[in-house]
């Protein structure tokens, strides 16, 4: 089934990660919403719950490349999440793609980065994959994508983030 979802996930989001045992495309959505929880209040404890621990997952976004496995992706976030930088994400404009087994929310984050002094807006092409591992598991997220549309946003952004 494909779906168009008028919802949001962004700073208001909550740690829905009980619900996220819930099979159907409702403990999807607790996941996802549990992942932005975890990503805007920098929780590393919900943002490890919320990911499926397999030497395959994979995220592909702007600063960290392709980054396989739970290690390297929990290692890029927690320099996230410590570091000097401020950010913040929310996502819209979603549609699910939804099978029993897995879901694919795609859709637009917006936000903001702040480093210092200088502050960038955020604007990121998202999907998001979670499969469904069972009741003990429930919904794990196993990838995800963001791209950024604007070349020098991309520049500007990758600059501040490393410090240039």
């Amino acid at each position: 089934m494909i779906l168009c979802s008028q919802q949001t996930y962004g700073r208001s989001s909550t740690n829905r990660l009980p619900q996220a045992h819930e099979h159907g495309v409702e403990g999807a959505r607790a996941l996802l919403e549990s992942f932005y929880y975890a990503f805007n209040h920098r929780d590393m404890e919900v943002f490890g719950k919320v990911w499926a621990e397999h030497e395959f997952i994979q995220l592909n976004n702007p600063l960290g490349g392709i980054l396989r496995g739970y290690e390297a992706i929990a290692a890029l976030y927690q320099q996230i999440f410590t570091g000097p930088t401020q950010v913040w994400v929310e996502l819209a404009d979603i549609v699910e793609f939804q099978t029993d087994a897995m879901v694919v929310f795609a859709g637009r984050e917006t936000g903001e980065f702040t480093l210092k002094t200088k502050s960038l807006v955020v604007a990121i092409r998202t999907s998001r994959i979670v499969q469904w591992f069972g009741q003990e598991i429930g919904w794990r997220q196993v990838h995800h994508h963001g791209s950024i549309d604007d070349p020098q946003l991309l520049d500007e952004y990758q600059r501040a983030v490393r410090g240039g």
